[in-house]
């Protein structure tokens, strides 16, 4: 049974060229333009969905530990695994035993089966709850054992999808598939096709979705050849699909993980999505790809009239790549302010690779004793199961322009944490309301005298409350008080929030905020950690008085640090040179936390580390020219990278002219280096 996704090494300079066409500069001067207007993929957030998990006594056809163990007729063990994560159980139905040691806290460790209906729908509610608008269920080759299985997966999927509200389309891939090209047609025209009858089957611009993962993917499990690639994308526009291609992440460059000579087969995608997973595991690689890879892509496609469907993840969690969170906000911010036209989060339920957003283990306590499998709060801050969850509803929001574009992470690690230091964000703030009954102002309610309140007017509900924070802030709590010695009465009441005091988006849906005098008057709700200066109450309803009424509102804010990504390095000119070495000086870079060196990178490997602006390196050879890019460390540190150009580099006769960033070293030089990079499919 072929198993995709694994790991590979490939030869990379990761981040290490720029698009041929532009410069960076220039791609920002034009930002690109939807292809496409918004529909089930674009401008939404698409979670890949493996469901392929299996447990004996499920009533699966294909018997056993499915994805759970290496030997599928054994029961799951640390010597027979095939996952580095463990689920958080607590709201499964059903589950099956494993022959794992018991949980930190002494309950035996069960499992999920994908083949169970409730485990499918559990995992659709979570999408609705947390916003994942759409899922790409994984089909790989369905002629072997797994096909029965895989077909039956699809039907509960649908059910799943049209219970919750939610989308879903097939997203192929080829991986082991060697009689691809007629098989996946059969699958389609005889299977798969009629469930673009429902009404939760993904649609672009009027047309189902289909996605194909794996062409022109340098691997020996995918030796497809241009031709029939081209022949299988243009069968399924025939079919009125709308075709996204799934490809490798140097697709536009035709090196690394991807096959030279399939660059017409990329652009006759309606959508690309370049695959990320493993290319990188630091903050500073993730921006490196931002500046060298994807806005090159993003204009690649925008030229062309593809959409552009990038790749996030929340990093592995047994690599300790997610930095409690950070490392998938900064890929998420990364590819909004680019201007990407959707966002495809790897992976939704992916266990095996660690880079799953699907509810997790939060500490030892409910992991296996023992079994060396980390848990969310693996570097020292507790994470609730749901975090990424939460970060994923954060970066949908942002994405769709109801969350500033921000930098900093509005998501918090634990839900309903303390308030920050600034205490109450609310208090003495200018309010406003939409109407008010004689002197109960709209002040009242954030003012130190907790009898005093606001009152609206008679009339017909709803009435609204509203507070200027004076900034923005990731809210993530709110404290309701009535005076204390008034009677019991409940107020159905939505949350709302806004960056600008005009464009208000719902933070919590209606619901009855139950004021009693036994509690004091007081309702505390955790919301949902979002990025807002103004916050609107909107009442719908009052059991106690005909209007809204509110003696005290308090906000609490999530904290957290900005760390915006660093300027470039600029301006890299070449001072002094031998037939061996060469002399770099630069324009220093900005960074609001300190910028606390450089780095000057042959290829991959780091050839001088530096705290000022110059360096000299030595034990160089045949390097045409040098380019300049700039990222930064954890801790603030910048790389300069130099790039090799061979032939036909910039300066060459009937080409282009320098770039701005690059230099002429003549017939300079350097060792050929080059960094391995891990990735997985």
């Amino acid at each position: 049974m072929a198993v995709s996704r694994r790991r590979f090494v490939t030869s990379v300079l990761a981040g290490s060229a720029l698009a041929a066409t532009s410069s960076a500069t220039e791609f920002f001067a034009s930002p690109a333009q939807a292809a496409s207007p918004p529909g089930d993929v674009v401008g939404k957030v698409t979670v890949g969905y493996q469901g392929w998990f299996s447990a004996p006594g499920d009533s699966a056809p294909i018997g056993g530990w499915w994805h759970w163990s290496r030997d599928r007729f054994q029961p799951p063990s640390p010597a027979n695994t095939t996952i580095v994560s463990w689920p958080d159980m607590r709201e499964y139905t059903r589950s099956y035993p494993t022959a794992y040691p018991n949980l930190g806290n002494g309950s035996p460790a069960s499992l999920f089966s994908s083949y169970d209906q409730q485990t499918v729908d559990t995992h659709f509610r979570w999408m609705q709850e947390y916003g994942c608008d759409t899922a790409a269920l994984q089909r790989f080759n369905p002629t072997g054992d797994e096909g029965p299985t895989r077909d039956a997966m699809t039907l509960k999927v649908r059910a799943a999808a049209e219970r919750y509200n939610r989308k879903f389309y097939i997203m192929y891939d080829v991986t082991d598939w060697l009689t691809m090209q007629s098989d996946i047609k059969t699958d389609w025209t005889t299977k798969m096709s009629t469930h673009t009858a429902s009404s939760a089957y993904a649609r672009q611009n009027g047309k189902p979705v289909v996605c194909i993962w794996g062409f022109g993917f340098s691997e020996s499990s995918r030796p497809f050849a241009p031709g029939p690639c081209l022949d299988v994308i243009n069968w399924f526009k025939a079919q009125g699909c709308y075709v996204i291609g799934g490809v490798p992440t140097w697709w536009r460059l035709g090196r690394e993980d991807s096959r030279p000579g399939f660059l017409d087969v990329y652009h006759a995608f309606h959508a690309i999505s370049p695959w990320m997973v493993y290319r990188t595991d630091t903050l500073e690689g993730l921006d490196s790809y931002y500046n060298n890879v994807n806005i090159g892509d993003l204009a690649d496609c925008a030229a062309r009239g593809i959409d552009y469907l990038p790749c996030v993840m929340p990093g592995d969690l047994a690599g300790g790549h997610r930095r409690h969170g950070d490392f998938y906000w900064r890929h998420i911010y990364n590819m909004v302010r680019l201007g990407s036209q959707g966002l495809y989060v790897s992976m939704f339920d992916e266990y095996n690779e660690g880079n799953q957003i699907a509810k997790t283990s939060e500490t030892q306590a409910t992991t296996p004793a023992g079994a060396n499998i980390r848990a969310l709060d693996e570097d020292g801050v507790a994470c609730s199961s749901d975090y990424y969850l939460r970060i994923t509803a954060d970066g949908g929001r942002m994405l769709k322009g109801q969350l500033a574009l921000t930098a900093v992470r509005p998501t918090s690690p634990m839900v309903g944490t303390s308030p920050p230091a600034t205490g109450n964000l609310a208090a003495g703030k200018s309010t406003s309301a939409s109407s008010q009954n004689g002197s109960f102002a709209a002040s009242n309610a954030v003012d130190s005298d907790a009898g005093s309140y606001w009152e609206s007017s008679g009339g017909a509900f709803p009435h609204w409350w509203q507070v200027d924070l004076g900034a923005s802030h990731p809210v993530n709590k709110l404290v309701l008080r009535l005076p204390a010695g008034w009677g019991a009465r409940t107020q159905t009441i939505t949350v709302q929030g806004s960056v600008d005091g005009s464009s208000f988006s719902t933070i919590a849906g209606a619901s009855a905020f139950a004021f009693d005098p036994a509690t004091g008057n007081t309702v505390t709700r955790t919301l949902t950690t979002t990025t807002a200066r103004h916050i609107r109450l909107s009442i719908a309803g009052n059991t106690g008085w005909a209007a809204g009424q509110l003696s005290q509102v308090e906000v609490y804010a999530a904290s957290g640090t900005t760390d915006n990504p660093p300027t470039a390095p600029s301006g890299l000119t070449v001072t002094g040179k031998t037939s061996s070495s060469v002399s770099l000086a630069w324009a220093a870079s900005t960074d609001d936390n300190g910028v606390t060196g450089y780095q000057v990178r042959q290829g991959g490997a780091v050839a001088a580390t530096v705290t000022g602006t110059t360096a000299t390196v030595s034990g160089v050879e045949r390097v045409h020219r040098v380019h300049l890019h700039g990222h930064r460390t954890r801790r603030g540190r910048q790389h300069l990278r130099r790039v090799r150009r061979g032939h036909g580099h910039h300066g060459r006769p009937g080409q282009r002219g320098p770039r701005p960033g690059s230099v002429d070293l003549g017939e300079q030089s350097r060792p050929e280096l080059r960094v391995g990079e891990r990735g997985r499919r």
